[in-house]
């Protein structure tokens, strides 16, 4: 008896765990429907649209510099080690503009972006809700998701692109740097194989998927936020829940949006 109950239980664990991802699927779209509803009907929130644009652009800039110089470096060198086997290392710069631009520079500055900003905002909005701040707010005749989340739908989607034209500069400066200094490159040569390889439809789509990744990161930063519960420990929970979907979603996104422009 138990032989036979053991795999129907496992079929009823695996349906139920299908069952539970479509539930949430299916509530996280109407919540991105709902915020993304509101920026057609007045009012709009300038002063929070502001604030939020500010954490995603101006604040996150430090630590997304740093990772897209670093990341650029780090591309220069190990190309090099590989194409010196087959002497090409005339590729380099190829691959490191091409790296940057289309891959690295827009993950991660979402990546980065979802551990500052998109926690940050769960915290603040799962405060709020614990603290019943949010519905303070209905019985002012204020809606919660025109005045929390839609401004910060905006400000992801806008922002993002801009913190990846600045990862795109420095992580091709980054290599240019390595590959000059240290590798013996020479300048010209460099830069001139950099613009030569790189097209617009490259930089277009990076800043597309920087877009949509920070579109992600205010969603599931206010989604989370948004449904916490528990006190201070369900806060919490939201804080890393809200890193950890922004992060596993940025990553899925990726790789369709890449099957979508490059496949072919």
């Amino acid at each position: 008896m138990n032989a036979l109950t053991r795999p129907a239980r496992l079929v009823e664990a695996i349906g139920r765990g299908v069952l539970d991802t479509v539930r949430a699927a299916g509530r996280l779209a109407l919540f991105a429907l709902a915020g993304l509803s509101h920026l057609l009907r007045p009012p709009f929130y300038w002063r929070n649209f502001v604030s939020a644009f500010g954490e995603f652009a101006f604040f996150s800039l430090p630590v997304v510099a740093l990772t897209a110089v670093f990341s650029g470096m780090v591309i220069a060198l190990q190309s090099f080690t590989g194409f010196s086997r087959f002497n090409a290392q005339s590729a380099v710069a190829d691959i490191v503009v091409l790296s940057v631009v289309r891959e690295l520079g827009p993950v991660l500055a979402g990546l980065m972006v979802a551990g500052r900003v998109g926690a940050a905002m769960a915290a603040e909005i799962g405060t709020m809700r614990v603290t019943d701040q949010i519905d303070a707010l209905g019985t002012l005749s204020t809606n919660p998701m025109k005045y929390l989340v839609t401004p910060r739908l905006l400000a992801g989607a806008l922002a993002l692109p801009l913190l990846v034209v600045v990862a795109d500069i420095l992580g091709v400066l980054g290599g240019f740097v390595v590959s000059v200094v240290k590798l013996g490159f020479a300048p010209e040569a460099y830069v001139m194989n950099t613009l030569a390889f790189v097209q617009p439809m490259d930089v277009i789509v990076g800043l597309a998927k920087a877009a949509v990744f920070g579109f992600l990161i205010a969603l599931m930063g206010c989604y989370n936020g948004y449904n916490s519960k528990g006190g201070a420990e369900g806060v919490g929970g939201s804080t890393t829940a809200s890193v950890v979907a922004a992060s596993i979603l940025i990553l899925c996104f990726d790789y369709v949006l890449t099957e979508m422009f490059f496949s072919r």
